[in-house]
């Protein structure tokens, strides 16, 4: 999988699975714009992944407000001539009990998970159709939006969202030479996981591979994805879980 003056943007990537697809993006040839809604990190994260390979430029800002998000893009195609890959990874998970979890939360997890990623994929595409080439596009949803866990009612329902709009999209932008995919990971460890010590143990036991994924795990399913050898396939979501979603045992 090569990137060669490939453009990516990449969203929600400040560290964890977001800031590993940026890595091997950048080590495979590709100028990639970074974001992640915390400056700070953002403009770390793409200091380290910055080398003689690649480019990385770090674009903080919130990845679901409509006037950012074509900030970036017109970033991307104005600075270096065009906007070949999407990936939409900016997500917030916000637990709570159904019963008492609050319209404010609800709007937030919605305004982030689907409306930044449909108005960055809407942003992109309008641009993408314009290529004689086209582009890709990758959604990350979850294996919470193929199977139930417990507190995540508002999440899981996004992320499913997401696959079905990923569906969708295939009828509006194939004939413009783009394609439109999603990833569910399970368990990863990533910096956010790791707070809690049980995490990996806990989830080993769970997962018939005997381990949580890596965010190196996570990369290769998205670049594989995005990348040129998977240029008939759209449409479509795959799930990056050890087998999770196959036995669904609860951690609870």
């Amino acid at each position: 999988m090569r990137f060669e003056n490939k453009v990516a943007i990449v969203t929600g990537a400040g560290q964890g699975i977001g800031f590993e697809i940026c890595k091997q993006l950048v080590q495979r040839g590709a100028i990639v714009i970074l974001n992640d809604i915390d400056d700070a990190m953002a403009n770390n994260a793409a200091d380290q992944i910055t080398s003689d390979k690649g480019i990385c430029i770090a674009m903080p800002g919130d990845s679901s407000d409509v006037t950012f998000i074509g900030k970036m893009v017109n970033t991307a195609v104005t600075r270096y001539g065009s906007i070949d890959i999407i990936i939409a990874n900016a997500g917030i998970t916000l637990f709570g009990n159904f019963f008492t979890y609050t319209p404010e939360a609800f709007t937030r997890v919605m305004q982030v998970n689907l409306g930044g990623t449909f108005f960055l994929a809407q942003t992109a595409a309008n641009k993408m159709k314009q290529q004689e080439h086209g582009g890709a596009i990758l959604f990350t949803s979850s294996v919470t939006g193929h199977q139930a866990h417990k507190d995540l009612a508002a999440y899981g329902m996004s992320k499913a969202a997401l696959e079905m709009l990923a569906k969708n999209l295939v009828i509006e932008l194939s004939p413009h030479n783009i394609t439109v995919n999603t990833i569910a990971p399970g368990a990863t460890l990533t910096e956010r996981t790791m707070d809690d010590p049980a995490y990996e143990k806990t989830w080993a036991a769970l997962t018939p591979m005997g381990r949580p994924a890596s965010t190196l795990d996570i990369a290769n399913a998205a670049l594989f994805l995005v990348s040129d050898l998977a240029r008939h396939i759209t449409g479509q979501s795959l799930i990056i879980d050890g087998g999770w979603t196959s036995i669904s045992p609860s951690p609870f």
